[in-house]
């Protein structure tokens, strides 16, 4: 095998996510994809997708593979089985699983101290692209500035707002200087008062099969603007997800994030 192959393990293989990657990891000549974890009873078989993965429903198998990394799209919990049984095999791990708790997260932080750890709410170039444009836009605009986050997602996703929004949230509570949990605003209904100064509001909204569509709003007397990001192609996240696993597995121990990989860690 050529040192310039990177062996990927999927967990979470037969879910939306899951699928894309093993087709787009299936035309890579840079890659081979060696291993797909499952819930019991999804696939029939022993293998799946075009290159004929093999295919499991117990995590362990992650660590049977001889995998160079390991990309997770899955529950919270299975995410985190998954991240510890990396660590103990000191294999770089990759994780697009959104709706983990502050406790989930401190774990996957507390891990990357002992493998390469990179977890994001979206692997899309143009959606990290968006978040460090918030970022500079709520510091250009300093606290005068009313900060809104819209997104829109298909009728099955389960968690709201999604982790791409917060992630947008987190970019303009940085550009302000402050964190995200003292000021977000995650809903409104009755009689609420007017907006306070330093809000950051999220709007969500649940139907049909959109991809995924998020707009930042900054709006300031006399003038607005609107940066949005809008996918049509469900394949742009799995694209994202198997070039950081191929960056991420020759990487040092530490947490990293989706703009190391675009902009180099030192960005």
């Amino acid at each position: 095998m050529s040192t310039s192959m990177t062996r990927i393990a999927i967990v979470g293989a037969a879910g939306r996510m899951g699928t894309s990657l093993l087709l787009n990891g299936a035309d890579r000549d840079d890659l081979h994809l060696v291993a797909a974890i499952v819930k019991p009873g999804e696939v029939d078989g022993d293998v799946i997708g075009p290159q004929q993965t093999p295919v499991a429903d117990d995590l362990q198998f992650i660590t049977e593979v001889d995998a160079d990394v390991v990309i997770d799209f899955s529950t919270p919990a299975s995410c985190i089985h998954a991240a510890q049984l990396c660590a103990d095999a000191h294999i770089p791990f990759v994780s697009g699983t959104t709706g983990l708790d502050v406790a989930q997260l401190d774990v996957l932080v507390d891990l990357s101290r002992r493998i390469s750890l990179l977890h994001s709410a979206n692997f899309s170039v143009g959606v990290n692209l968006l978040a460090h444009l918030v970022e500079r836009a709520a510091r250009g605009f300093g606290e005068s500035v009313d900060i809104e986050i819209f997104e829109a997602h298909h009728r099955h996703k389960v968690d709201a707002p999604s982790g791409t929004a917060k992630l947008l949230g987190h970019a303009a509570a940085q550009g302000r200087g402050v964190e995200l949990d003292d000021v977000a605003r995650w809903s409104r209904e009755g009689h609420t008062g007017p907006r306070g100064s330093q809000e950051i509001g999220f709007q969500t909204l649940r139907g049909g099969d959109i991809v995924g569509e998020h707009t930042a709003y900054f709006c300031v007397d006399g003038e607005r603007l609107e940066l949005t990001h809008r996918a049509t192609d469900r394949g742009i996240f799995a694209r994202g997800a198997l070039r950081a696993a191929r960056w991420l597995s020759t990487r040092s121990p530490g947490n990293y994030k989706m703009a190391d990989v675009i902009f180099g860690r030192n960005h």
